[in-house]
């Protein structure tokens, strides 16, 4: 019994002790104050730092997953594009193949500089082969493209209605693309056959060589430069 009553005097006591260094405390001088408030300031203020740091890394941490959130329908997006154009690879290679087959073929249609002479001459003879005459073959000024040059020339020839119709085919069959534009028919006055006249505007195409490519891309670049 008497070590019993000993104990509790002992922690009542020591309750008591500490109760009492809290007491009067003056906030204006925390540094007199008793050790037991000093330490629960120390580990207040210490638990306030943590709360709020592990608050602010979790605020960013949370704003960091949801722009990875919002990023994941384009992402997913693209990857399935992505794959669609994998698992489509060799058929998209062919597609390609068949492609620049076509343009090298309708390359081989374009005359170059030699042959423009050689295409006149069968424009001509496709007229007079069908007893047209010609009133008018007059080539107009080269206008050059990306990558061809266009060359208009102005015809009117005349002659019967089925003879021109001919030579309009003829010129449409050529081996080398020609194509008629502004077509325009008349009955010429006074002529005892009915013939018609026929103005047009021939244009024939031919690719760029090497150098003038070289010389239209510098063209473009000093233009786009002196527009900044």
């Amino acid at each position: 019994m008497a070590k019993a009553s000993t104990l509790n005097f002992d922690v009542s006591s020591f309750f008591d002790n500490a109760a009492s260094q809290f007491r009067g405390l003056n906030t204006s001088e925390p540094g007199q104050w008793p050790v037991l408030p000093k330490l629960a300031a120390f580990t207040a203020a210490a638990v306030a730092v943590v709360v709020a740091g592990w608050f602010a890394v979790v605020s960013s941490a949370t704003d960091d997953l949801q722009r990875e959130r919002d990023r994941e329908p384009t992402l997913k997006a693209d990857y399935r594009g992505k794959l669609g154009q994998a698992v489509n690879l060799s058929e998209l290679r062919k597609q390609k193949l068949q492609v620049q087959e076509y343009v090298t073929q309708l390359e081989k249609q374009l005359p170059g500089k030699a042959e423009m002479d050689a295409l006149l001459s069968d424009i001509n003879q496709a007229g007079l082969g069908r007893g047209l005459q010609f009133e008018l073959f007059r080539p107009g000024q080269i206008e050059v493209k990306d990558y061809y040059a266009e060359l208009p020339i102005a015809i009117r020839v005349s002659g019967r209605f089925h003879d021109i119709g001919s030579f309009a085919a003829d010129v449409a069959n050529l081996s080398r693309i020609v194509t008629l534009h502004n077509l325009g028919l008349s009955a010429i006055a006074r002529d005892p056959n009915g013939n018609l006249s026929m103005e047009a505007t021939a244009r024939t195409y031919r690719y760029l060589d090497a150098t003038e490519v070289d010389r239209q891309k510098k063209a473009r670049a000093a233009a786009q430069g002196a527009k900044k």
